[in-house]
């Protein structure tokens, strides 16, 4: 089915994406060798969204996280249009792909010192003729000029940024600071369960922040295949939203 738009073994004419690429991403495993650019489509109901694989390094394919919160924007399009929306972290930026198709002011940012990662977000947005989305380079924990020059933000979207414990904290700090200019953002994160002993909890609270837990079905994403794709499979996936402590703000979703 759409697995072959996910990671077709040739698009118009590009790189074939071998077999033994497609099963290592099927099986959630960093390809070992490929260093070339690779065309993917991603299908929610009648729209495709183009994201690209271009090497080993993690932040630069389709993780099965990624699925699960663009399958949250695209359940929620409605109340994603007109929003001013940052991804963080985006890498493939799947989801903020996805949001701008549906209507989002979308900033996406990866981190300042890789370049790869910001050419990658900025490919995706040449090939969905996105020239109204911006890419810029944010590190985590760091207050640099693009962070200070960012317009106020509405949403926040982070898919499995919460991947390394020594992250944890820089990842908080920068959202934190996006709160000091609209304590009403919202934080739609996802992430991979893959140790019983990580937790934000005691973060959240330092930085004056709270969360609820999401559950999959209420956006039907509780399937191990969305979007016609073989993702997010069998691995464990957890959505939720991250606000100030004041409460999680009533938004009306339509």
């Amino acid at each position: 089915m759409l697995w072959d738009l996910l990671y077709p073994e040739r698009v118009d004419g590009d790189l074939v994406l071998t077999s033994h690429l497609k099963d290592s991403v099927r099986d959630n495993a960093a390809p070992q060798y490929c260093q070339y650019c690779q065309v993917s489509r991603v299908g929610f109901e009648s729209n495709n969204f183009l994201t690209q694989v271009l090497d080993p390094q993690y932040g630069m394919y389709i993780w099965p996280c990624a699925v699960v919160l663009a399958q949250y924007v695209w359940f929620y399009r409605n109340t994603v249009r007109g929003k001013t929306i940052l991804e963080i972290g985006a890498g493939a930026s799947l989801p903020g792909i996805v949001a701008a198709k549906c209507g989002g002011r979308v900033i996406l940012s990866d981190g300042a010192e890789i370049q790869n990662c910001l050419d990658n977000c900025r490919l995706s947005c040449q090939i969905n003729n996105l020239e109204d989305v911006s890419v810029i380079g944010l590190t985590w924990g760091q207050i640099s000029p693009d962070l200070v020059l960012l317009p106020q933000i509405d949403i926040i979207l982070g898919s499995d940024v919460f991947y390394e414990p020594k992250d944890f904290e820089d990842i908080l700090t920068t959202v934190f600071y996006l709160m000091q200019k609209n304590p009403h953002v919202l934080f739609w994160t996802t992430y991979q369960e893959r140790s019983a002993d990580w937790s934000i909890e005691a973060l959240l609270y330092k930085w004056n922040m709270e969360c609820v837990h999401i559950q999959l079905e209420t956006f039907n994403a509780d399937e191990e295949h969305l979007a016609g794709s073989s993702l997010p499979g069998s691995h464990t996936v957890h959505m939720m939203i991250i606000t100030r402590r004041t409460g999680i703000p009533s938004v009306t979703y339509s």
